[in-house]
């Protein structure tokens, strides 16, 4: 990727001193880090790093757990995410998130992708009828399901499970897509259809991606953020942190040295 393309991508999502707290357990400290818009950044580092709680706190998720807390700055679009009378329902329409393990609905293919527009008061049935055929092409699953759409969900693959997942993200428009290790549940050959839909989507959405796989965060990513016990190492270019990282524990990481 070319280096005017990058720079000329302003942020959309801003975090400036991040803390996170779950009860009395600090899990993010001081996280500063720029997100950038319509590029597709990849979290990496070792498990319990931090990097699944920061991309929660990206659409409130971790507001469903008890005792959990946020400090600091958190902005999308300039606006702070953990503000007070904030529509948290609003927000998540503008951050939408497909989760490691596919969670389809026991709906139908048809509904588990206009879902998220159900529940935002669509009832114009061309409008979804629109929207249903628009985001499973987008999801490149329409021509595997078009002739049984009413038919129930649970009956495909799990990759077309978590392609369906990411239709129904896709579906209600959102500026930003949240995936956390998309990928870890899937045999490789839905492994590479979803890092194509991740190509093919960026532009058009931001997408930040959590992955414990250093080929994918490699192959799919234009930014890498590294982990390492609820501290942000260092971030940057994809190509850059993978060659020449600035950081002794990027470097041990990326070459093995810990896991």
């Amino acid at each position: 990727m070319e280096n005017k393309r990058v720079a000329a991508d302003p942020s959309i999502i801003e975090a400036r001193g991040l803390d996170f707290y779950y009860g009395e357990k600090q899990a993010l400290a001081g996280i500063t880090l720029s997100i950038r818009r319509s590029l597709v950044t990849a979290c990496i580092g070792p498990s319990g790093c931090g990097k699944s709680t920061f991309l929660r706190c990206l659409n409130r998720m971790n507001d469903l757990v008890e005792g959990a807390r946020a400090e600091g700055g958190l902005t999308l679009d300039g606006e702070e995410i953990n503000a007070s009378g904030r529509d948290v329902m609003a927000l998540r329409r503008r951050v939408g998130m497909v989760f490691q393990k596919p969670n389809p609905f026991p709906k139908s293919i048809y509904e588990n992708t206009v879902y998220g527009l159900r529940i935002a008061g669509v009832r114009d049935r061309a409008r979804l009828d629109a929207a249903c055929e628009e985001s499973l092409r987008r999801a490149a699953l329409w021509d595997e399901v078009k002739d049984r759409l009413s038919e129930s969900a649970m009956g495909l693959s799990g990759g077309q499970h978590q392609r369906l997942c990411i239709a129904r993200a896709v579906a209600v428009r959102p500026e930003v897509i949240l995936m956390d290790e998309p990928c870890s549940a899937l045999d490789p050959r839905s492994t590479l259809k979803i890092e194509q839909l991740i190509s093919e989507l960026r532009g058009d959405y931001t997408i930040i991606i959590v992955t414990h796989n250093m080929q994918q965060a490699s192959r799919v990513s234009d930014y890498t953020a590294f982990f390492y016990e609820g501290r942000l190492v260092e971030d940057g270019e994809t190509r850059k942190i993978f060659t020449a990282p600035a950081q002794a524990e990027t470097e041990d990481y990326l070459t093995g040295r810990f896991s």
